[in-house]
């Protein structure tokens, strides 16, 4: 079987990995973390967190086998259930391009895919505000550094960014 990519940005990257791994915990995905839409050639957490400076946007990226539970238009409808994508570039306390809303796409179906299921979230959920959510192509991924990965799982009482819970 194929599998396929999926590269989300919604604030604080350790929240949005285990959100996304909490609720696909039975379809096998895999997670990496890491720096995405920016202009810095070699982004180090340092780089893209604490100067802002990169335009690198925090990052999940997904790999998947598309399936009855698990699909690209799934993955988008949770990615908009988990995060505020209403709110310009920052998510609860965290500010910065770096914590924007934003859907890296890796061909024009998903492209597709992510502009059609935005416009539906628009119209059911956030009919009072607008979804600012970028829809860009994915470009270069960079992996966030070991400590990182599964930050969360790692340290379970460690930084979670508030604005990362199911809203519907």
């Amino acid at each position: 079987m194929t599998t396929e990519k999926a590269t989300f940005a919604a604030g604080c990257f350790w929240g949005v990995e285990k959100a996304f791994q909490k609720q696909y915990k039975d379809e096998h995905i895999k997670t990496r973390v890491g720096y995405i839409g920016g202009i810095d050639s070699h982004p180090t957490y340092k780089k893209v967190v604490c100067t802002g400076m990169t335009q690198h946007a925090e990052a999940l990226q997904i790999e998947y086998t598309p399936s009855e539970k698990i699909s690209y238009p799934a993955l988008v409808e949770f990615f908009y259930r988990m995060h505020d994508p209403t709110t310009l570039n920052s998510q609860g306390p965290d500010r910065g391009t770096q914590y924007r809303s934003a859907i890296f796409f890796h061909s024009p179906e998903q492209e597709e895919i992510a502009k059609r299921v935005t416009a539906e979230v628009q119209e059911k959920h956030y009919k009072n505000k607008k979804i600012v959510t970028q829809i860009a192509p994915a470009g270069t991924w960079f992996s966030a550094e070991d400590y990182h990965q599964k930050y969360l799982d790692k340290n379970p009482h460690g930084y979670e960014c508030p604005s990362h819970f199911l809203r519907w």
